[in-house]
């Protein structure tokens, strides 16, 4: 299920639309306000974001401003009751994908959800991945954490960048020796298990209920 937040600090409409989201079989987190909007955008990772500019706290511009500067590439859609073209070119220019202006309609809302979702996943070329505070960067086949550069072996990196590519489901530790290693080392699962201990060491997550590798006991290995 696909999550969105929506940062709106009108009750009525942040209630509608968390209601709808729900109906239309997206999970919906909400926040009051900028800062509280902020903090679930990284705690939460939300596959979208519903961002209205006049917020308390913090406004939405600065949230688009701030997210993007740290490398998240979260679909934002801005809602505002501002309908000047300079306000519409100011959320674009700050790296909003979309925009719409109040009072909108509940049908053309989800409409320009899905479409951005729809572009957003046509458009990914999986040349990187952001989870939280990890960056795994495809094409110069580096990692950063917290803007670090992590020292990862060929093989610890193709074993992040598998799990983070499946992230929220279980691979086993034989699709992982395939996907990684190559059929030829199906039944080797200590391989697996090895490497995973090497890389939540790199990764400073080495509790089995970590924040980046979960061990999903009898089974194998999820990214959360």
């Amino acid at each position: 299920m696909q999550k969105i937040l929506i940062i709106e600090d009108e009750p009525n409409i942040r209630e509608l639309v968390l209601y709808n989201l729900k109906e239309n079989g997206y999970e919906g987190i909400g926040a009051e306000d900028g800062l509280l909007g902020l903090q679930l955008a990284h705690e939460e990772r939300p596959d979208l974001i519903l961002l209205d500019i006049m917020l308390p706290g913090k406004n939405g511009y600065d949230i688009c401003r701030e997210l993007r500067a740290e490398g998240s590439k979260t679909p934002i859609i801005m809602l505002t009751a501002k309908n000047e073209e300079i306000d519409k070119v100011l959320g674009l220019e700050f790296g909003a994908d979309d925009y719409i202006s109040k009072p909108f309609g509940i049908r053309e809302l989800m409409a320009r959800i899905k479409a951005v979702l729809r572009r957003y996943e046509s458009n990914s070329d999986k040349d990187s991945l952001m989870i939280g505070d990890l960056a795994i960067d495809i094409e110069r086949h580096e990692v950063r954490l917290g803007g670090k550069v992590l020292d990862l072996t060929l093989k610890e990196f193709d074993l992040l960048k598998t799990l983070a590519e499946n992230r929220g489901r279980v691979m086993t530790r034989d699709q992982l020796l395939d996907k990684v290693w190559g059929f030829e080392y199906i039944g080797e699962t200590r391989t697996v298990d090895v490497h995973v201990r090497y890389l939540r060491k790199k990764l400073g997550d080495e509790d089995n209920e970590g924040k980046y590798i979960q061990t999903i006991r009898g089974m194998g290995y999820k990214m959360p």
